[in-house]
């Protein structure tokens, strides 16, 4: 087991051990600190934010969802593809939801879009289980995001990018190792706040 491994699995362990109102609080948290986020970029005021659907004990991003939809910007989601690759759907209220094919997740119905949707978006809001000071994400550690991220970097096109995680999973600067393939990014999203991240 890797390093990485470790860190996820200890972090899984301590989400398990969460109780629901814990969660709902972690829940309205991240809706008000990634509204704010999300307001504070440039774009005006209906922007396109990629987001994901947090699951099961995940930070619950359901809330965030309704908030940046009802204050009037688009969002998209996920849906895992053949060979690690993400394609997106626009999300709304009334979006209807089933179980992936490929990973965990529950993944919106709907007309897909290719990378280009998140290129041409005003911020990504990424899933992780811990992220450090110096940028360096754990995600679920099935390579999904990173190969976006490479996509979108290749082509200078990746939108300001914040790792929604619980607050204790944010981690000083360089616990975690950075292979390669790893995409830092350049803050974390909290039910506690935003925190930048210097130098990512």
């Amino acid at each position: 087991m890797t390093l990485k491994d470790e860190i996820r699995a200890g972090h899984r362990a301590r989400r398990r051990a969460l109780g629901t109102a814990q969660i709902e609080a972690a829940g309205l948290g991240i809706a008000r600190h990634g509204l704010a986020w999300a307001a504070a970029l440039p774009g005006g005021d209906s922007k396109t934010f990629a987001v994901y659907l947090g699951v099961g004990k995940e930070p619950p991003t359901k809330p965030l969802l309704e908030a940046l939809h009802e204050a009037g910007h688009r969002v998209i989601l996920p849906v895992c593809e053949d060979d690690r690759q993400l394609s997106w759907v626009e999300w709304t209220p009334n979006t209807a939801f089933h179980r992936s094919r490929f990973a965990p997740i529950d993944e919106p119905d709907g007309e897909r879009m290719d990378s280009s949707a998140v290129a041409g978006a005003d911020g990504i809001f990424l899933p992780a289980t811990a992220v450090d000071g110096s940028g360096s994400r754990i995600g679920q550690g099935g390579g999904y995001y990173d190969r976006l991220l490479e996509r979108l970097d290749a082509a200078g096109q990746r939108p300001p990018a914040v790792a929604v995680v619980y607050s204790a999973e944010v981690l000083p600067a360089g616990t975690i190792p950075a292979e390669p393939f790893d995409k830092p990014v350049a803050g974390a999203l909290t039910p506690d706040g935003e925190i930048p991240f210097a130098g990512s």
